[in-house]
């Protein structure tokens, strides 16, 4: 092709006219809720996969005892008195000893196994009493103010200047004497309350906090602009934005109550036989320590890291809710 023809090609192809690509359509990202990045920053750490994993295992051991164990822990026999434990029958499952024997012949791995049923439902069932109760009291206070708020202050701060542990001692001694018998079912039921009693002016206390916080800002104001109803606004706006810190302290609180419930029951006034539990066996424990320290050694270890478990847990939740630590 020669000189002109080049120019008059190149000269065409100018002016021509340029067909645009298509536009690609916009992106609609859905925004996402406070959560939903909690989540997305829990599934990246490990102390959360961690703690997670620990805990799921817990729990399968309160739910499903079963699964890791098919001796009872309750059949006892005293030809096998004090046996040490047998790791040989670790490979031999059904048989029990892999945790050796208690004085009475109970079989302690079966005994550890079965003690994470009561440890784990105190303290759930407290964390959630505490949370309904606290957080109840702690919406009304804050969302409410004046009187109410002044009025709930004082009555928390009575239950605020007991300490936990002498709280739950005389209550526990009082409603339920070391020297009665009371039934498993009262018991435990009388150790949560307890732990509820003397712990829901924490939980209001930062639900209160929160709820104060919340309630300054903009979308609070204009729903109630538009005449929304208060119980409408708690509900819809300041409930879900200011529940965060009681999940993290809930979620911390629950290891703490683990090993409350393991320390009153070692000082004998908190569950007691036939439940079993890990503070019952610690007990029981203490005056062969040199004979078996295995009795001990094992129930302490799993009680240890449950509650290890489950603060590393509140840990990781406290850190992804929390833009400011992420």
């Amino acid at each position: 092709m020669s000189s002109p023809e080049v120019a008059t090609a190149t000269a065409e192809a100018a002016v021509a006219p340029v067909t645009p690509a298509p536009a690609e359509p916009p992106r609609k990202d859905k925004p996402r809720s406070l959560w939903t990045d909690a989540w997305y920053e829990l599934r990246r750490k490990p102390l959360f996969v961690i703690s997670a994993i620990m805990i799921t295992i817990f729990v399968l051991m309160a739910a499903f005892p079963w699964l890791f164990t098919s001796v009872s822990p309750t059949e006892a026999d005293l030809n096998r008195s004090l046996t040490p434990p047998d790791f040989g029958a670790w490979f031999q499952f059904g048989k029990g000893g892999q945790f050796g024997y208690d004085l009475q012949g109970a079989d302690v791995y079966a005994r550890t196994i079965y003690g994470a049923r009561a440890s784990i439902v105190v303290g759930l069932s407290a964390v959630i009493g505490n949370m309904l109760l606290g957080g109840f009291f702690g919406i009304l206070s804050g969302y409410l103010g004046g009187w109410t708020d002044a009025l709930l202050a004082r009555f928390g701060d009575i239950f605020l200047g007991l300490p936990f542990v002498l709280g739950a001692l005389v209550i526990l001694s009082t409603f339920a004497p070391v020297q009665s018998s009371p039934s498993a079912f009262r018991i435990t039921s009388l150790v949560i309350v307890t732990f509820i009693t003397l712990g829901w002016p924490s939980f209001a206390r930062i639900m209160r906090a929160a709820v104060l916080s919340t309630k300054q800002l903009d979308f609070v104001h204009a729903a109630q602009a538009l005449g929304a109803r208060p119980g409408r606004i708690i509900l819809r706006h300041v409930l879900p934005n200011a529940v965060a810190p009681m999940v993290v302290v809930g979620t911390i609180t629950l290891g703490a109550y683990i090993g409350a419930e393991a320390t009153l029951s070692f000082l004998g006034v908190g569950l007691r036989e036939p439940v079993v539990s890990w503070g019952i066996m610690i007990g029981e424990a203490r005056q062969l320590m040199e004979a078996a320290p295995y009795m001990m050694a094992f129930p302490a270890a799993f009680l240890a890291i449950a509650v290890l478990s489950f603060v590393m847990l509140g840990d990781a939740v406290r850190d992804a809710l929390d833009p400011k630590l992420r």
